[in-house]
């Protein structure tokens, strides 16, 4: 069980813990000041939202995210979210690889060797099918989130910040709400990729509340800390290497690598969404899928990184407060 609910919250913190997340560029973008009590609210809605989902998915041992969305909203708003969450997953995938052109920049390559160099990698994964995407979050998860905890902490104590929730100065408190929208939708999208897998109620348990405790701690800290360096955020589109840039060089080296790989786990996840959604109407082999949609893809990349996240994730963190309502609201008229 531990092993089995170990390997679900990696992959939810995998899809999550990608380029937007794990550059600070997406915790820029909804949270900065006064926004601990949003991060505290964030991790009991995540929490709370990963255990219905996770719970009505292996009830109902879903094998895409349209079976999940049909229980939960019903067919007409379920048709709704289903293109909405094609394209997300399709825009998601775009900002990873457009975040991995971004990682190469800042070691000073080309971003079209980053770009091509995770594409290949997807498309080799994929080619080992589920088991071996699983595989791959459960071998570099824990070593991302170490190594992001680590230098968060480094950085905290040598800052000397406080960890102090004044709750007279907390007015981005709803910013909880539409993160938390935002991110949800791309787990339901991986949740219901994987339902018919799922064996357990006590591996949702260990899935849920660790991802969401471990992502709550994470945010806290990663966003006390770029509140720090508010001035010059707008100077990095990787807001992570303004936190490094005074740091030894191993640091900037070890984190880039590992920044490369959070974007690469969350590109595999919404690829893993997309592609079991396309493989009810195409008859081919996932990579094959993986392959056809990558090279559609690639060219949007031209619209850079930062201002896909910009652009994309607000729009999207404000049309999903119906769906985060529809899950929080699924167990009072439905029982699980």
């Amino acid at each position: 069980m531990w092993k089995s609910g170990l390997k679900w919250m990696f992959l939810i913190i995998g899809t999550m813990v990608g380029a937007g997340y794990a550059s600070g560029r997406e915790l820029w973008q909804f949270f900065g000041h006064e926004s601990g009590l949003a991060i505290l609210l964030f991790t009991i809605l995540f929490i709370c939202s990963v255990t219905i989902t996770m719970m009505v998915s292996y009830q109902n041992k879903t094998e895409n995210y349209y079976n999940l969305l049909e229980i939960i909203l019903g067919n007409k708003v379920a048709r709704f979210y289903d293109v909405l969450i094609f394209f997300y997953l399709m825009s998601t995938t775009v900002v990873m690889i457009a975040g991995s052109g971004a990682t190469f920049e800042a070691i000073f390559l080309s971003k079209w060797v980053g770009i091509l160099f995770i594409v290949v990698f997807i498309i080799i994964l994929f080619v080992k099918g589920i088991n071996g995407i699983l595989t791959f979050n459960v071998v570099i998860l824990p070593l991302l989130i170490v190594g992001l905890l680590s230098i968060l902490l480094i950085y905290t104590f040598d800052q000397k910040l406080t960890f102090l929730l004044a709750l007279d100065h907390q007015a981005n408190w709803t910013a909880a709400f539409t993160f938390t929208a935002l991110n949800i939708l791309s787990i339901l999208a991986v949740i219901g990729a994987v339902g018919d897998k799922i064996k357990s109620k006590g591996e949702i348990f260990i899935a849920s509340i660790g991802s969401g405790l471990i992502l709550g701690l994470t945010s806290y800290l990663y966003n006390n800390s770029l509140i720090q360096i508010s001035e010059i955020i707008i100077l990095y589109e990787i807001p992570l290497f303004a936190i490094l840039k005074n740091y030894p060089n191993y640091t900037y080296i070890i984190m880039t690598i590992l920044l490369w790989f959070a974007i690469f786990t969350t590109a595999i996840s919404s690829m893993l969404g997309l592609v079991t959604r396309l493989a009810r109407f195409l008859k081919y082999k996932m990579w094959h899928i993986a392959l056809v949609v990558l090279v559609l893809l690639t060219p949007l990349t031209k619209i850079g990184f930062s201002t896909l996240i910009a652009l994309l994730y607000p729009i999207y963190g404000i049309v999903n407060l119906y769906l985060l309502c529809a899950i929080l609201l699924f167990p009072f008229y439905k029982k699980i």
